[in-house]
């Protein structure tokens, strides 16, 4: 590769170029730039890679025509061939939590977590705790109604966490600290 590049004369009024013979021009010298830096390679014996990279992507399968199809089937056939169906489902109740309970029980409460058919629930205070308790039965129903049968088998609820109290210079030594029993 050489550093020289040939001088062209100009004339006076060559000075300014139009915008799109200045691309042409630079376009031109890209693809000489880019066909010497093939040869250079070539001559040490290193040429672009030709096989595929590995880069362990999934790759999408082919479809039988060349439609588009709809968003909607797209995903579920996703979900499907993953085996994501349960998950996303499960994914759709804590979206829907408010839907599914109601506005005035979803306004206390909140699905935290689901493993093994345990929904844990949390509530924001022992009232609204002891309630979720005693609705436990009609909302492991409702949520199998959603879910498929069988999916959630028991619910677990959660009072209010505040934690354990910082000691400090007013408090009482033993004592247990507040306590939610009010509502």
């Amino acid at each position: 590769m050489s550093d020289e590049t040939p001088e062209v004369p100009r004339s006076i009024g060559e000075g300014r170029q139009s915008p799109a013979a200045a691309a042409a021009r630079g376009a031109a010298l890209a693809r000489a730039k880019l066909a010497e830096a093939k040869a250079d390679a070539a001559r040490r014996g290193r040429l672009p890679r030709t096989e595929p990279r590995r880069d362990g992507g999934a790759r999408p399968q082919p479809r039988g025509s060349g439609d588009p199809q709809p968003f909607a089937r797209a995903i579920r056939e996703l979900l499907a061939a993953r085996g994501w169906e349960r998950q996303a489902a499960i994914g759709g109740v804590f979206g829907r939590w408010a839907e599914i309970v109601g506005p005035e029980l979803a306004a206390h409460t909140r699905p935290v977590s689901f493993a093994d058919g345990e929904l844990v629930v949390a509530t924001d205070s022992t009232a609204w705790a002891t309630q979720v308790r005693l609705l436990a039965g009609t909302l492991v129903r409702r949520l199998n109604e959603e879910l498929g049968d069988g999916t959630v088998a028991r619910v677990k609820v959660h009072g209010p966490g505040t934690g354990p109290r910082p000691a400090g210079p007013l408090r009482v030594r033993g004592g247990r600290g507040p306590r939610d029993t009010y509502g």
